[in-house]
């Protein structure tokens, strides 16, 4: 390879969940010309896709949540239980309290509708892989509710007994709240872009997260930042 030719990157291993076949074939049939993406499986339901989750790697799951022998929360589970590196959407018509934090808090670090605009599922893949959360506005609108009634229940900020975080982790946790991607991140901040990761990591370690929606909802909670 020449000097200064990059490396070339390994396409992202996508496993696709969705009952509905119509859905289920545009959404694998856009994933397969997608040059930068491999689409590992597309399951019609849970106990395929943890089949699978169990014999494959896997970067990415795109999962609904209604399905006819599960739940989609529970492919998300089983995926941050057997490979934690791996990355989680839910693309579903549900958008009530209960399935929006249940998904997010499972693991999910993105979330959009089937009945919002037409899902362009390439750029969402590609913000959630560069260290954005694509959310449908009602879908915020959602967490926001939650977070706005956690709050008026309190008087006072819960103590915090845990680690704390370190200047830099705040100026990361921050930046992760306003949506930046690591590049950006690292830009703003003056570091490599290699150790942005590595704050990250430490960031969800102190929180008790599991990804990026979880760990900007703990810290409102906590009251280190304010959305």
């Amino acid at each position: 390879m020449a000097s200064g030719e990059s490396k070339p990157t390994a396409p992202c291993r996508i496993l696709l969940l969705e009952d509905d076949r119509p859905i289920r074939e545009r959404l694998a049939g856009i994933i397969e010309t997608w040059p930068q993406g491999r689409l590992v499986a597309a399951c019609a339901t849970l106990a395929e896709a943890i089949q699978v989750i169990e014999r494959e790697t896997i970067d990415l799951l795109i999962t609904d949540l209604r399905l006819p022998d599960g739940h989609g929360v529970q492919a998300i589970r089983t995926l941050r239980t057997q490979q934690p590196r791996a990355e989680a959407m839910v693309i579903s018509v549900l958008a009530d309290d209960r399935n929006v934090i249940e998904a997010i808090e499972a693991g999910a670090s993105g979330y959009l509708l089937k009945d919002s605009d037409p899902i362009n599922i390439i750029d969402a893949i590609t913000d959630l892989l560069g260290g954005r959360s694509p959310i449908s506005p009602t879908i915020a609108r959602t967490i926001i509710r939650r977070i706005a009634g956690k709050e008026a229940h309190k008087s006072i900020p819960p103590p915090d007994h845990g680690e704390k975080l370190t200047p830099r982790e705040m100026d990361i946790l921050w930046g992760i709240a306003k949506g930046f991607t690591y590049g950006e991140l690292a830009e703003r901040l003056q570091i490599s872009k290699q150790t942005v990761p590595v704050h990250i990591k430490n960031i969800y370690r102190k929180l008790q997260a599991n990804n990026r929606s979880e760990a900007v909802y703990e810290a409102s909670r906590r009251g280190l930042i304010r959305l």
